[in-house]
């Protein structure tokens, strides 16, 4: 059976180990024998026959996504980083897998270069040499300096397959990665990774479901939200605030309003509301593509972190979405969003779009390999 050794790093909420989990699901599946690596805050994962590791976790020091800590907050030190390289190489070799798959990087985490570069050279050298592939969303950060393009487009060079889980029909990975015709000829579009888990349920008929993810950066959302309530939009509808861990018990529930954590039958939440209130992280996108009817985006960005930005405003060019950009975020602004969202067509109204990412990415390993 041929082994996959696939490394994550979530940061600061929990989407990017959300989809590398259910890659890992999906490619241990097909055959494979899965190891996923992550290296950020432990949580629950649903792995199906995928094995998982925990390297010593680090995380975001802020949103600023910049600088790198331990979980309470203390910086990482040249030790930290070199005890958790070690591990890290040495667990690689134990495994001699036939495929290093690494997310995001070289195209984001570069803060992890400590160790995504040791590993990747480790890959390069080992005999037999494995496939080395990258598992990247459909947008990258915008912002990237050439000195960064160029530092990327270098790096990709010595991965043999550049898996970019998105579908060129919504846009293409050229729209955000100025060094695109330099990696083309070994990228292959997947489609979007969509986890189905959570499809089946009976609440949230007709209401008004805004969700903030884990919460970590929901909180002048949920804010505007309930603004936007307290003025009698959607007077009618119930409103579900689903509001995260880290948001706690820091949201009122009033009259004809509901407040709860994040649910996991979330895309049942989806198909059943009138509308959909979130911000435009890539898993939130996927699902409300699949399930919603009508959706509102209001995307976390600062002048650095473009990715959500660029998503719900691309999306709302074609017409599938209203969005607010979070520097204009109010009760007034979302309400007016809201009034264009159901004044406009259905998501369902649009062609699908290509969710069928997981199981495409199986099969191209698998081909690749003898």
């Amino acid at each position: 059976m041929k082994r996959v050794f696939f490394h994550v790093q979530h940061l600061l909420g929990i989407g990017h180990i959300r989809r590398a989990a259910v890659v890992a699901r999906t490619l241990a599946d097909s055959g494979f024998d899965v190891l996923l690596v992550s290296g950020g805050a432990p949580l629950r994962l649903e792995l199906g026959r995928a094995r998982f590791h925990q390297l010593p976790p680090v995380r975001a020091r802020d949103a600023g996504l910049r600088e790198l800590s331990r979980l309470d907050g203390s910086p990482l030190d040249d030790s930290f980083k070199v005890e958790r390289t070690r591990q890290l190489l040495d667990l690689f070799a134990a495994e001699a897998p036939d495929v290093l798959i690494t997310e995001q990087f070289p195209f984001g985490r570069t803060q992890l270069r400590f160790e995504l570069l040791p590993l990747l050279e480790a890959a390069r050298v080992r005999r037999p040499k494995p496939l080395i592939a990258a598992s990247v969303r459909d947008i990258v950060r915008r912002t990237m300096s050439p000195q960064r393009v160029q530092q990327a487009i270098d790096l990709a060079r010595r991965f043999d397959l550049i898996l970019i889980h998105g579908d060129p029909s919504l846009f293409g990975f050229d729209r955000s990665f100025a060094g695109w015709e330099a990696i083309r000829t070994h990228a292959a579009y997947t489609g979007y990774i969509s986890d189905s888990n959570g499809g089946a349920g009976v609440d949230g008929l007709n209401e008004v479901l805004v969700s903030v993810g884990g919460g970590a950066v929901g909180a002048p959302l949920v804010r505007a939200a309930s603004g936007a309530y307290a003025q009698g939009m959607l007077a009618d509808r119930t409103w579900r605030l689903l509001v995260g861990a880290n948001l706690g018990g820091a949201v009122e529930a009033t009259e004809g309003m509901i407040v709860e954590p994040a649910r996991a039958d979330f895309r049942a939440l989806l198909r059943n509301a009138t509308l959909s209130v979130s911000q435009a992280g890539y898993n939130t996108v996927v699902d409300t593509l699949c399930c919603a009817d009508r959706a509102v985006l209001v995307p976390f960005g600062t002048d650095r972190e473009t990715e959500q930005t660029d998503r719900a405003l691309w999306l709302a060019e074609r017409g599938l979405v209203a969005c607010v950009p979070a520097p204009l975020l109010s009760p007034e602004t979302l309400a007016a969003a809201i009034g264009r969202a159901m004044r406009g067509p259905s998501i369902r109204s649009f062609p699908p779009c290509d969710v069928n990412g997981a199981a495409a990415t199986a099969a191209l390993l698998h081909q690749r390999l003898p």
